[in-house]
């Protein structure tokens, strides 16, 4: 069944739809975390422990999914808080001590690796740029969220987001162009 249909089933109180619904979210976040680190070459049995620490937030969460295209976000979204507290609890050292920058154009590298390769400055920095660009626009920021922090890729938003994947590439540029200036500025600040 549809993830949007068993949404708004679970929310008129069909319990069945409600256990058939988290069975689907977990198995989409699932499929979602281990696609990535497997492309980056990270261990997959990091992207179960991603994966149950999304599911908690997302099952914990006051704010329920709507439809498809919600659920993305909300996991998207619960995604970049994990890894942003998994480096603030971490304690990064002084910034910027021999640690290489994070590129935007290697997505490759889900926010998680970056984590546990150590470069918990620039992600803290990433984060904070975020939420420049989430004040500046929104739907820019959704974007940069769903494609580095959620691992999607330009076709798998198009589905999400309904929109082009042409439309999608020119707002990442814009994202990207945002957030590196916004990172070089704080550095030079």
């Amino acid at each position: 069944m549809d993830t949007t249909l068993l949404i708004a089933a679970a929310r008129s109180g069909d319990k069945i739809a409600e256990a058939r619904l988290f069975d689907s979210v977990y198995a989409d976040l699932h499929r979602m975390a281990q696609h990535h680190l497997l492309r980056s070459g990270t261990d997959i049995a990091h992207a179960q422990s991603l994966v149950h620490e999304v599911y908690l937030r997302m099952a914990r969460g006051d704010d329920a999914p709507n439809d498809r295209r919600h659920f993305f976000a909300l996991a998207s979204r619960a995604m970049r808080q994990i890894v942003i507290d998994h480096v603030r609890k971490r304690g990064a050292a002084k910034r910027g001590e021999g640690v290489a920058p994070l590129s935007l154009d290697d997505v490759r590298e889900p926010a998680l690796t970056a984590v546990l390769a150590g470069q918990d400055d620039e992600l803290l920095s990433l984060d904070a740029a975020l939420q420049r660009l989430e004040h500046f626009d929104e739907s820019l920021a959704r974007l940069v969220e769903l494609h580095f922090f959620g691992g999607l890729g330009f076709v798998e938003m198009t589905t999400v987001l309904d929109r082009s994947e042409r439309s999608l590439k020119r707002d990442w540029r814009k994202a990207k162009a945002f957030l590196y200036r916004d990172l070089a500025h704080a550095t030079a600040g």
